[in-house]
């Protein structure tokens, strides 16, 4: 097995060969024509062998080289392609909610699936987007990843931001062993949140440790407003913790202003980048490889 790692996730990619038992991994060389476009090339040929290619898609840019990449190990010879997005860009949008509008989740796994044997991703916006892809598809957690890294810190309480948050900070709270609670939330636009607490809570959250669990940090409006809120109870300190750090514009720095610590896996290159899904997804590689 060889692994490629995109420009986007390079550093992840060179995780994940390690993890499948020091796989040779390479990385493409790639620039831009004149006129603009996208020159790639991988060295090498992959007859018979099933290569895994890593690229997470936050922008237009990286779904392009994705796309290359798949084609480039194709023309290479590859057996199988395993193609591994840790963040799939444009999920978001992974229904109609005005006419005219496109199925962008949809537009890109069809395309994504196109030269690839099987597709692996990490904590998609909606579970349902996986229904999208006609080819295998498996979705890695990012909450393993957090949670080995929580274990070695000083932790009291788990905290979701909201209540679509229920099942994410439940898993984690089962694999610390600590106790959680969900807020109530209002999204106001995009970038303010209304937030409540609840009316009870599992234990006094007075001088406890508490850790707001997501899955996506994007513009730090909704970690602000939670910190906020819990520290007017008097705990002893609020960190946050979440699978996909974005932190567009000056997020992360708000929000390091107003928690102690800011944990993140390894799905995109941030400031917070604390632990690695690399585990989680070489298990589901090497089980699918071995198919």
């Amino acid at each position: 097995m060889h692994v490629i790692g995109g420009p986007a996730s390079t550093a992840l990619a060179e995780r994940i060969s390690r993890e499948l038992g020091n796989a040779p991994f390479a990385i493409p060389f790639t620039k831009r024509f004149p006129d603009g476009e996208i020159y790639l090339r991988v060295g090498g040929r992959f007859e018979g062998e099933d290569v895994v290619i890593v690229q997470s898609t936050r922008a237009d840019q990286d779904l392009l080289e994705l796309l290359l990449l798949e084609d480039a190990v194709r023309e290479a010879g590859a057996r199988r392609v395993f193609v591994v997005v840790p963040y799939l860009g444009y999920a978001r949008q992974d229904r109609r909610f005005f006419p005219g509008e496109p199925v962008s989740a949809r537009t890109f796994c069809r395309h994504i699936e196109l030269d690839a044997d099987a597709v692996v991703t990490v904590d998609l916006h909606s579970r349902q987007t996986l229904d999208q892809f006609s080819k295998p598809a498996f979705e890695a957690s990012g909450i393993p990843a957090i949670a080995r890294l929580l274990r070695e810190r000083p932790i009291d309480v788990l905290v979701s931001p909201d209540q679509g948050g229920i099942d994410r900070v439940r898993r984690m709270a089962q694999l610390l062993d600590k106790p959680w609670f969900a807020m109530h939330k209002k999204r106001l636009d995009s970038e303010h949140v209304e937030l409540s607490l609840p009316n009870e809570f599992p234990v006094p959250i007075e001088g406890k440790q508490l850790v707001i669990v997501d899955d996506v940090i994007t513009t730090g409006g909704t970690i602000v407003e939670a910190a906020r809120l819990l520290k007017k109870r008097s705990v002893a300190g609020v960190s946050a913790s979440c699978t996909h750090g974005l932190f567009l514009r000056d997020a992360f720095e708000r929000i390091k202003a107003n928690v102690d610590e800011v944990y993140s896996t390894d799905t995109l290159g941030n400031p917070a980048e604390k632990a690695s899904v690399a585990p989680d997804i070489a298990q589901i590689l090497l089980r699918e490889t071995a198919a």
